[in-house]
Protein backbone atom coordinates (compact mmCIF):
# COMPACT_ATOMS: atom_id res chain seq x y z
CA UNK A 1 0.00 0.00 0.00
CA UNK A 2 1.42 3.32 -0.61
CA UNK A 3 1.58 6.13 1.94
CA UNK A 4 1.72 9.28 -0.52
CA UNK A 5 -1.73 10.29 -0.46
CA UNK A 6 -5.07 9.56 1.40
CA UNK A 7 -8.01 9.24 -0.08
CA UNK A 8 -11.53 10.27 2.42
CA UNK A 9 -14.88 9.63 1.02
CA UNK A 10 -17.32 12.56 2.53
CA UNK A 11 -20.73 11.86 2.93
CA UNK A 12 -22.20 15.76 2.94
CA UNK A 13 -25.70 15.14 3.49
CA UNK A 14 -29.01 15.84 2.01
CA UNK A 15 -28.32 19.68 0.69
CA UNK A 16 -28.62 21.35 3.47
CA UNK A 17 -24.64 22.89 4.55
CA UNK A 18 -25.84 22.65 8.22
CA UNK A 19 -26.11 19.18 7.93
CA UNK A 20 -23.03 17.57 7.93
CA UNK A 21 -21.04 16.34 10.87
CA UNK A 22 -18.29 17.75 12.82
CA UNK A 23 -15.84 15.33 10.84
CA UNK A 24 -16.71 16.28 7.97
CA UNK A 25 -16.54 20.09 7.95
CA UNK A 26 -12.47 19.16 10.10
CA UNK A 27 -12.15 17.02 6.87
CA UNK A 28 -13.20 19.65 4.17
CA UNK A 29 -11.03 22.66 6.05
CA UNK A 30 -8.04 20.26 5.67
CA UNK A 31 -7.89 18.57 2.53
CA UNK A 32 -5.89 19.72 -0.72
CA UNK A 33 -8.32 18.43 -3.19
CA UNK A 34 -11.66 17.89 -3.36
CA UNK A 35 -13.45 15.71 -5.74
CA UNK A 36 -17.09 15.45 -6.88
CA UNK A 37 -19.52 14.07 -9.18
CA UNK A 38 -21.76 15.80 -11.19
CA UNK A 39 -23.42 15.63 -14.47
CA UNK A 40 -21.54 18.39 -17.14
CA UNK A 41 -22.55 22.11 -16.51
CA UNK A 42 -23.89 21.41 -13.16
CA UNK A 43 -21.68 21.22 -10.13
CA UNK A 44 -24.12 19.33 -7.96
CA UNK A 45 -25.74 18.93 -4.40
CA UNK A 46 -22.97 17.51 -2.36
CA UNK A 47 -20.29 20.62 -3.74
CA UNK A 48 -23.14 22.99 -3.10
CA UNK A 49 -23.68 21.64 0.55
CA UNK A 50 -19.40 21.38 0.63
CA UNK A 51 -18.91 25.08 -0.04
CA UNK A 52 -19.32 26.67 2.96
CA UNK A 53 -16.85 25.31 4.92
CA UNK A 54 -14.25 24.71 2.03
CA UNK A 55 -11.03 26.73 2.31
CA UNK A 56 -10.31 29.41 -0.49
CA UNK A 57 -6.93 27.35 -1.92
CA UNK A 58 -9.02 24.01 -2.30
CA UNK A 59 -8.25 22.55 -5.68
CA UNK A 60 -11.58 21.44 -7.39
CA UNK A 61 -11.54 17.92 -8.75
CA UNK A 62 -14.75 17.80 -10.92
CA UNK A 63 -15.66 14.54 -11.99
CA UNK A 64 -18.30 14.90 -14.95
CA UNK A 65 -20.62 11.69 -16.18
CA UNK A 66 -20.15 11.02 -19.73
CA UNK A 67 -24.13 9.69 -19.14
CA UNK A 68 -27.11 10.27 -16.93
CA UNK A 69 -30.46 9.40 -17.90
CA UNK A 70 -30.11 9.66 -21.71
CA UNK A 71 -29.32 5.85 -22.04
CA UNK A 72 -30.94 2.79 -19.96
CA UNK A 73 -29.22 1.65 -17.27
CA UNK A 74 -29.76 -2.44 -19.07
CA UNK A 75 -28.32 -0.87 -22.31
CA UNK A 76 -24.73 -2.25 -22.54
CA UNK A 77 -23.59 0.63 -23.66
CA UNK A 78 -24.08 2.43 -20.59
CA UNK A 79 -22.60 -0.36 -18.57
CA UNK A 80 -19.01 0.22 -21.05
CA UNK A 81 -19.60 4.03 -21.14
CA UNK A 82 -20.08 4.20 -16.78
CA UNK A 83 -17.48 1.68 -16.24
CA UNK A 84 -14.42 3.00 -18.49
CA UNK A 85 -15.28 6.59 -16.48
CA UNK A 86 -14.99 5.60 -13.20
CA UNK A 87 -11.52 3.78 -14.25
CA UNK A 88 -10.47 7.42 -15.48
CA UNK A 89 -12.24 8.77 -12.56
CA UNK A 90 -10.03 6.71 -10.25
CA UNK A 91 -6.71 7.88 -12.46
CA UNK A 92 -7.62 10.94 -11.79
CA UNK A 93 -7.74 10.71 -8.38
CA UNK A 94 -5.17 8.58 -7.54
CA UNK A 95 -2.67 10.79 -9.47
CA UNK A 96 -3.54 13.43 -6.77
CA UNK A 97 -2.68 10.87 -4.25
CA UNK A 98 0.63 10.34 -5.56
CA UNK A 99 1.68 13.60 -5.27
CA UNK A 100 0.98 13.42 -1.67
CA UNK A 101 -2.45 15.14 -1.57
CA UNK A 102 -4.96 14.50 0.54
CA UNK A 103 -8.24 13.67 -1.12
CA UNK A 104 -11.35 14.43 -0.24
CA UNK A 105 -14.28 13.02 -2.17
CA UNK A 106 -17.78 14.52 -2.10
CA UNK A 107 -21.25 11.93 -1.59
CA UNK A 108 -24.70 13.78 -0.79
CA UNK A 109 -25.98 11.82 1.64
CA UNK A 110 -23.83 8.85 2.69
CA UNK A 111 -20.67 7.90 0.80
CA UNK A 112 -21.74 3.90 0.98
CA UNK A 113 -25.00 4.07 0.37
CA UNK A 114 -25.69 4.36 -3.41
CA UNK A 115 -23.33 6.50 -3.85
CA UNK A 116 -21.15 7.19 -6.68
CA UNK A 117 -17.88 6.86 -4.16
CA UNK A 118 -18.01 3.75 -3.57
CA UNK A 119 -17.10 3.12 -6.94
CA UNK A 120 -13.79 4.95 -6.04
CA UNK A 121 -13.17 3.51 -2.85
CA UNK A 122 -13.36 -0.28 -4.83
CA UNK A 123 -10.74 0.75 -7.36
CA UNK A 124 -8.34 2.72 -5.14
CA UNK A 125 -8.94 1.44 -1.33
CA UNK A 126 -6.15 -1.07 -1.43
CA UNK A 127 -3.60 1.17 -2.75
CA UNK A 128 -3.89 4.37 -0.60
CA UNK A 129 -5.18 4.90 2.90
CA UNK A 130 -8.42 5.31 3.00
CA UNK A 131 -11.03 6.51 5.35
CA UNK A 132 -15.11 6.70 4.97
CA UNK A 133 -16.79 9.77 6.93
CA UNK A 134 -20.45 8.51 7.07
CA UNK A 135 -23.17 11.16 6.26
CA UNK A 136 -26.73 12.28 6.75
CA UNK A 137 -28.71 9.85 4.31
CA UNK A 138 -31.01 11.48 1.99
CA UNK A 139 -34.31 9.75 3.23
CA UNK A 140 -33.61 10.39 6.78
CA UNK A 141 -33.17 14.13 5.88
CA UNK A 142 -36.31 13.58 3.78
CA UNK A 143 -38.64 12.10 6.81
CA UNK A 144 -37.33 14.64 9.54
CA UNK A 145 -38.29 17.87 6.87
CA UNK A 146 -41.38 16.29 6.46
CA UNK A 147 -41.78 15.52 10.66
CA UNK A 148 -43.14 11.73 9.16
CA UNK A 149 -42.41 8.85 11.75
CA UNK A 150 -41.66 6.12 9.21
CA UNK A 151 -41.10 3.30 11.24
CA UNK A 152 -41.90 1.88 14.30
CA UNK A 153 -42.02 -1.21 16.68
CA UNK A 154 -41.11 -4.40 14.09
CA UNK A 155 -42.05 -2.08 10.77
CA UNK A 156 -39.67 -3.17 8.40
CA UNK A 157 -38.41 -0.58 6.29
CA UNK A 158 -37.90 -1.21 2.73
CA UNK A 159 -36.12 1.17 0.28
CA UNK A 160 -36.96 0.88 -3.27
CA UNK A 161 -35.20 2.47 -6.32
CA UNK A 162 -37.89 3.72 -8.51
CA UNK A 163 -35.51 2.57 -11.96
CA UNK A 164 -36.63 -1.11 -11.01
CA UNK A 165 -39.31 -2.37 -13.81
CA UNK A 166 -42.89 -1.75 -12.87
CA UNK A 167 -43.83 -5.60 -12.74
CA UNK A 168 -40.89 -5.71 -10.19
CA UNK A 169 -41.51 -2.80 -7.81
CA UNK A 170 -45.19 -3.63 -7.50
CA UNK A 171 -44.06 -6.73 -6.48
CA UNK A 172 -41.37 -5.69 -4.17
CA UNK A 173 -43.90 -3.02 -3.03
CA UNK A 174 -46.79 -5.25 -1.89
CA UNK A 175 -45.86 -6.52 1.72
CA UNK A 176 -43.96 -3.27 2.36
CA UNK A 177 -45.24 -1.53 6.01
CA UNK A 178 -42.69 1.54 5.48
CA UNK A 179 -40.77 2.18 2.18
CA UNK A 180 -39.19 4.49 0.47
CA UNK A 181 -38.43 4.86 -3.09
CA UNK A 182 -35.10 6.43 -4.37
CA UNK A 183 -34.31 7.67 -7.71
CA UNK A 184 -37.08 9.00 -9.14
CA UNK A 185 -36.51 11.37 -11.80
CA UNK A 186 -38.54 10.03 -14.67
CA UNK A 187 -39.82 7.11 -13.00
CA UNK A 188 -42.42 8.74 -10.87
CA UNK A 189 -45.32 7.73 -12.62
CA UNK A 190 -44.62 3.89 -12.33
CA UNK A 191 -44.57 4.83 -8.56
CA UNK A 192 -47.82 6.59 -8.61
CA UNK A 193 -49.58 3.79 -10.69
CA UNK A 194 -47.66 0.49 -8.19
CA UNK A 195 -49.15 2.78 -4.76
CA UNK A 196 -52.70 3.05 -6.50
CA UNK A 197 -53.09 -0.57 -7.50
CA UNK A 198 -52.10 -1.61 -4.20
CA UNK A 199 -54.36 0.99 -2.68
CA UNK A 200 -51.90 3.40 -1.00
CA UNK A 201 -51.46 6.29 -2.99
CA UNK A 202 -53.15 8.27 -0.34
CA UNK A 203 -50.78 7.24 2.51
CA UNK A 204 -47.72 8.11 0.41
CA UNK A 205 -45.30 11.54 0.82
CA UNK A 206 -43.68 13.17 -2.25
CA UNK A 207 -40.52 15.01 -1.53
CA UNK A 208 -38.47 17.05 -3.75
CA UNK A 209 -35.42 18.55 -2.80
CA UNK A 210 -35.44 17.46 1.12
CA UNK A 211 -33.91 19.85 3.75
CA UNK A 212 -32.84 22.73 1.37
CA UNK A 213 -34.69 26.42 0.97
CA UNK A 214 -36.36 25.26 -2.17
CA UNK A 215 -37.77 22.19 -1.03
CA UNK A 216 -41.54 20.51 -1.49
CA UNK A 217 -43.23 18.56 0.12
CA UNK A 218 -46.96 17.22 -0.27
CA UNK A 219 -49.04 14.40 -0.41
CA UNK A 220 -48.03 12.21 -3.58
CA UNK A 221 -52.72 12.28 -4.33
CA UNK A 222 -52.46 15.94 -4.67
CA UNK A 223 -49.35 16.21 -7.13
CA UNK A 224 -50.75 17.33 -10.21
CA UNK A 225 -47.82 15.43 -12.54
CA UNK A 226 -45.20 13.39 -12.94
CA UNK A 227 -42.19 15.63 -13.00
CA UNK A 228 -39.65 14.99 -10.29
CA UNK A 229 -35.92 15.77 -10.13
CA UNK A 230 -33.54 12.08 -9.74
CA UNK A 231 -33.02 13.09 -5.89
CA UNK A 232 -36.58 13.59 -5.41
CA UNK A 233 -38.49 10.93 -3.24
CA UNK A 234 -41.74 9.16 -2.05
CA UNK A 235 -42.09 7.99 1.08
CA UNK A 236 -44.52 5.23 2.74
CA UNK A 237 -44.95 5.49 6.17
CA UNK A 238 -45.47 2.65 8.70
CA UNK A 239 -46.81 3.56 11.79
CA UNK A 240 -49.97 2.52 11.29
CA UNK A 241 -50.81 0.59 14.13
Amino acid sequence: MSTSGRLIGVGVGPGDPELLTLKAVRILQTSDVVAYFAKAGNAGYALAAARPHLRACVVDLPLLYPVTTEISRRDPRYTSLIQDFFDTAAAHVARRLDEGKTVAVLSAGDPLFYGSYMHLHVRLAGRYPTEVIPGVSGMSGCWSAAGRPIAQGDDVLTVLPATLPEDDLLRRTEQVEAAVFMKLGRHLGKVRRVLARLGRLDDALYIERGTMADGKIMRLSVKSDDAAPYFAMVLLPGWQR
